[in-house]
């Protein structure tokens, strides 16, 4: 670890700006914001043995410190926004849960738009609502929907397909979708229907409920008794879905309701999403805290990662927080700014709105209790196991970072790697990444060991690669402490050569052999037994399973994929593109060999030719099989 005094920042100016920690190879690992940065800088070294134990490590491991100042604190907000986005620094504190909250979407950019159930990133273009705590309380809520207004909820390639077959899916003959695929309905009616759906889950229910109720009327009186059933139980599936959602305000309350509550280590967060008076979704986490930062600080820290990324109607005219913020101003004009429109920031004082942050205040203060409860035996473990590794591997310090590589294949074909990460003994799964082996065919584990550790280990060392290609550089941005191999000596020695060739003789590296679970270290003549109860050896191998798990999983997945794309890879002259978009056009293979020559000719690249060899090579019809289960798959 580096001496703090060493690089202890000399001319530091008493101005506003934001601050950066970096290692000697320039990764960042933590950005933070100051009024004054000479002040906070200087907090950092006067006395290390004072500062909170994460803390310390940072400063620790870091060997620089570099800033920017601005004119104020707006553009700090933003700056440094900015740079966690793009450094994603380990010891800054990330508000996020490990869950992904189910979103109600509309694929509103697509020219017939559906409803589903997503999680993830959001894509431009398309509407959310959410975020639901359960999946089965926002598939209740989608089913009745679509009981009222016939929007299609089919993927787009079952929308193509019975495009092309010009025949309805059982939803459309059941009347749960209007059928556009078929053209039961012109575009402007299906966009009204659209529109329906986006009145009412923002809200808009009243005249919904009118609307319904004179076409039933109507219908009754003209004796068209179906038809008013038909609205009738529309009426009922509309009142039943509004009966899910309590209003607790009035209709045009608009509002994110956010409570903090901390200890000296951690802070919980609990968050209400009320839209038109109705509560529309609620999350909570839990993070770990920085000691030289404040509550209204981290407050403030909460603001900028959740509206950071949000903009227009994505934000809530009200922001409803529990805490007194020293820079309010600045938080506002930013949010703001985000939002196109005036967005009011500020702690509620009496009334209902007082009433539910109470109530959020509660279960931020339970779900804190709860977390302190399941994690003080664990992170005792967890301390524990990277202790006793350390001292097994003779390491310097403990191993916070370790990363594990784990060779997969079926019968020698479709050889995969899988890298997952732990860090402070717990898994990253943001940082798993997987590695199709291209150097050779067959079955060699430590060859293909070393193609692995070359190719994730080289970004570490290569500056040029790392700015030409961000995403990698995000994901592969910190040297791991260990890296552990699933294997022998032969495995763990294939993996050491490797990270000599690339010079990174530091990274330290040991293999775990599943017959006996030994340890081996490089060109070791005997191996390390640890204890078999152990919390190093439980660690070991549950880090090990893991990647076996995710390496299986993903051999899988190419297998069958390759099983499914073989008949189309042996024809001659079709590549990678033509068959994905042929695929795109007829859905599967099935279709394709139904399909006659000049329709494969609308194909671009497909010539009259080269359609006719399709269709002779695939008029003979091989039944494919999945080999590891043994299930028919159909083409």
């Amino acid at each position: 670890m580096a001496d703090p005094s060493l690089y202890r920042p000399k001319n530091v100016p008493d101005l506003p700006g934001v601050y950066r920690f970096k290692t000697k190879d320039d990764q960042v690992i933590y950005v933070g914001k100051a009024k004054n940065l000479k002040n906070r800088l200087n907090s950092y070294f006067t006395d290390i043995t004072n500062l909170h134990p994460r803390t310390a490590m940072m400063v620790k491991t870091a060997d620089k410190v570099d800033w920017v100042t601005v004119h104020n604190e707006v553009e700090a907000l933003q700056l440094e926004f900015t740079w966690i986005k793009a450094f994603n620094p380990r010891f800054n504190v990330r508000f996020r849960d490990n869950k992904t909250y189910p979103y109600l979407t509309l694929t509103l950019k697509d020219e017939y738009p559906q409803i589903a159930v997503t999680r993830g990133s959001k894509k431009k273009g398309n509407k959310y609502y959410g975020p639901f705590t359960h999946v089965w309380a926002i598939r209740q809520t989608m089913e009745q929907i679509i009981k009222v207004f016939p929007i299609r909820s089919c993927k787009d390639s079952v929308f193509r397909r019975h495009q092309l077959i010009k025949r309805p899916c059982l939803l459309g003959d059941i009347e749960r979708c209007a059928a556009p695929c078929v053209g039961r309905v012109e575009k402007e009616e299906y966009k009204e229907i659209v529109t329906n759906v986006v009145n009412f889950l923002n809200g808009n229910t009243k005249e919904l409920f009118v609307d319904l109720e004179q076409k039933m009327t109507k219908a009754a009186a003209n004796e068209e008794y179906e038809k008013a059933a038909r609205f009738r139980d529309r009426l009922g599936a509309l009142n039943k879905v509004v009966e899910l959602n309590a209003i607790v305000f009035d209709d045009e309350t608009d509002a994110d309701l956010i409570a903090l509550s901390a200890d000296e280590l951690h802070l919980s967060v609990q968050i209400f999403h009320v839209r038109q008076g109705q509560i529309k979704g609620e999350r909570s986490f839990v993070s770990d805290r920085i000691d030289h930062k404040n509550l209204p600080d981290h407050f403030e820290d909460l603001l900028t990662q959740i509206y950071g990324e949000l903009e227009g109607d994505s934000i809530p005219k009200e922001i409803l927080v529990n805490q007194d913020l020293e820079n309010l101003v600045s938080i506002i004009e930013w949010i703001s700014k985000n939002a196109n429109k005036s967005v009011d920031v500020r702690k509620p004082q009496r009334g209902d709105k007082r009433k539910l942050m109470e109530t959020s205040e509660k279960n931020a203060e339970q779900n804190l209790v709860v977390h302190k409860l399941k994690r003080s035996a664990d992170l005792l473990a967890r301390s524990k196991a990277l202790e006793e590794l350390a001292q097994a591997l003779d390491l310097d310090q403990a191993p916070l970072r370790i990363e594990c590589i784990d060779i997969s294949n079926i019968s020698g074909t479709s050889t995969t790697a899988s890298l997952v990460v732990f860090e402070d003994a717990l898994a990253q799964k943001k940082h798993y990444r997987t590695f199709n082996i291209k150097s050779f065919e067959g079955q060699d584990d430590p060859r293909a060991i070393a193609e692995v550790v070359t190719r994730r280990y080289r970004y570490l060392i290569d500056e040029q690669e790392q700015e030409n290609d961000k995403d990698q550089k995000k994901s592969f941005a910190y040297r791991p402490s260990l890296v552990l191999i699933d294997g022998g000596i032969a495995q763990v020695n294939a993996a050491r050569h490797a990270l000599d060739e690339l010079g990174l003789s530091d990274i330290e590296t040991v293999g775990i052999a599943k017959r006996l679970e030994e340890l081996w270290k490089p060109g070791a003549k005997d191996p390390i037994i640890l204890p078999r109860n152990s919390e190093a050896l439980f660690l070991v191998q549950r880090i090990r399973d893991e990647a076996h798990r995710f390496a299986i999983t993903k051999t899988r997945q190419r297998h069958v994929k390759a099983s499914l794309n073989s008949e189309l890879d042996a024809i001659k002259g079709l590549g990678e593109k033509k068959i994905k978009l042929l695929l795109d056009k007829f859905g599967s293979v099935s279709e394709i060999r139904k399909s006659d020559k000049n329709q494969l000719m609308l194909i671009p690249g497909i010539t009259e030719s080269l359609a006719t060899n399709i269709l002779q090579s695939l008029s003979v019809v091989t039944p494919k099989f999945d080999p590891l289960t043994g299930e028919i798959i159909e083409n």
